[in-house]
């Protein structure tokens, strides 16, 4: 049975977050169309995502395996990994998953294209970190032309471009301004890997400013997380 109130209320967030999301466009002299919103549905249930899916979102973010394949078995669309990535949990995700966003160890590389497996393509986008964090994940940026290089060698995975998240407590404009920096290096490098999936719910406009093409949005949609992990 479709709530109706629950439906209203997801379908005026959405609205309002695409319109911010053309604004930030127009301020910054980009098409609208480059954009890729991720509805980031962790921890909101099925219905939830059923609602966004009619409301015309093709896209969903997990950041846990588990609770990815669950929902990923329950609405179709394209389905986005984007927490850390765990080696045992490796064959599961790319089991339901269509893109990974968090890719940044070299070893997990031939795993991830063996599970995989011939004749199947999975995106991956290369994590990098703006603040050396260890908790957050991320490579350093001296190591994503070699990273890079590694994944091209497998055919199984398709090099989509980097993803970052803005360190805690630093003025997003100054972290993404780095990561700009950084893109703008790395696409020099390898121009078919132009994609950049960065911002989230309190910072993507400043993101599209800085040349993200993939956003990450959860609460602005869904609302406060009553169960947050």
């Amino acid at each position: 049975m479709v709530d109706v109130a629950r439906t209203e209320v997801i379908a005026t967030n959405l609205a309002h977050v695409q319109s911010q999301i053309n604004q930030a466009c127009l301020s910054a002299s980009r098409d609208p169309s480059s954009i890729t919103l991720i509805g980031v549905t962790k921890t909101y249930p099925v219905s939830d995502i059923k609602i966004l899916a009619g409301l015309g979102v093709k896209d969903f973010g997990e950041n846990r395996d588990s609770e990815g394949r669950e929902k990923a078995s329950q609405v179709e669309g394209r389905w986005h990994f984007q927490g850390q990535i765990q080696s045992n949990k490796l064959a599961s995700i790319a089991s339901w998953a269509d893109v990974v966003h968090s890719l940044d160890d070299m070893g997990h590389v031939p795993r991830l294209a063996r599970a995989v497996g011939e004749g199947k393509k999975m995106g991956v986008f290369i994590q990098v970190s703006l603040d050396n964090s260890v908790g957050r994940g991320g490579l350093a940026p001296e190591f994503l032309s070699e990273m890079a290089q590694l994944v091209l060698t497998f055919p199984a995975l398709l090099l989509h471009g980097l993803m970052a998240v803005a360190p805690l407590g630093e003025n997003p404009d100054e972290a993404f301004s780095r990561l700009a920096v950084i893109h703008s290096v790395f696409s020099q490098q390898f121009p078919f890997a132009s994609a950049l999936s960065a911002g989230m719910s309190q910072d993507f406009e400043s993101a599209i400013s800085h040349g993200a093409t993939h956003l990450r949005i959860g609460s602005s949609i869904l609302g406060s997380r009553s169960n947050p992990l």
